[in-house]
Formats: structure tokens, C-alpha cells, sequence
């Protein structure tokens, strides 16, 4: 990658207070939790971040700030589970680049690319254009 998701994140949250608007003390609590604990007190605050950007899908920064935080959750943790969730909120993001940030949206095109290969969506492309080479042709 040629960003640190984690700096990704924290300027990302920052940028997102006025788009929460009263539920940015909820947020910033959560984060904190997020960002402060391990394991399940983690993944429990990262599930109620995820839930708060479902009620603001226009927040463009808590959207892209939720993307650069499932990537710190697969580089915690390497399940199918964490590189779905980021394929699937990375689609969502960039289905429409109306009044997004450049840099987000090149950011979270990359981590993408990343959630993809981890679930192997890539790889498979791979084995077709090796089996393209190796089927004979026609002639003789």
C-alpha cells in the first residue's frame, strides 16, 4: 500500500465530526474504545462505529474513515469476514464520487484492490489468463 491506513483513519474521523453532528460524542467514544483496547471490547466498538455509519451513508470522511478501520481489522485479524466487510463498504464508497475527497476516494480504490486479493477475487483472473496461454490455439 502506499499509505499508512492508520494516519488514513485519524485524519479521516477528524474531518467527519460536522457530517455526525449529534452523534459525534457517540463516535468519538467509540473510537476511543476502538483505538485503546484489543479483542472483543475492540471489536465491539468497531461493530457500533460500522452501525453509525449505516445512519450516515452521505458522511463521506466516517465512510472512508470506517474503510482505513476494516483494514486495520484484517491486519488484525485475517478472516474472509473482515475482507468482505471492506469490499463491500469500499463498493458502496466509491459507487458515486459526488462531493468526496480525491484522496479518499484514491485511498480507499487502493484498499479495495487489497480487500479483493485477500479474498482471493484476483487470483482467480490469474488462473484464467494462465489457462488462456496453455489452450492450444487451433491449427495443426
Amino acid at each position: 500500500m502506499q499509505f499508512d491506513a492508520a494516519l488514513a483513519a485519524q485524519a479521516a474521523f477528524e474531518e467527519a465530526e460536522p457530517e455526525l453532528g449529534s452523534d459525534w460524542e457517540t463516535a468519538a467514544d467509540l473510537e476511543a474504545t476502538f483505538s485503546s483496547n484489543a479483542g472483543s471490547t475492540a471489536r465491539e466498538a468497531y461493530e457500533g462505529l460500522l452501525s453509525l455509519a449505516t445512519r450516515y451513508p452521505q458522511a463521506h470522511a466516517f465512510q472512508a474513515f470506517c474503510i482505513y478501520i476494516t483494514w486495520q481489522q484484517v491486519t488484525e485479524q485475517t478472516i474472509a469476514h473482515h475482507f468482505e466487510t471492506g469490499l463491500r463498504l469500499s463498493e458502496s464508497y466509491l459507487a458515486s464520487r459526488d462531493g468526496k475527497d480525491q484522496q479518499h476516494l484514491d485511498y480507499v480504490t487502493e484498499l479495495m484492490e487489497s480487500f479483493r486479493a485477500g479474498l482471493g477475487l484476483d487470483e482467480e483472473d490469474d488462473i484464467v489468463v494462465e489457462f488462456r496461454k496453455d489452450t492450444p490455439k487451433g491449427g495443426d
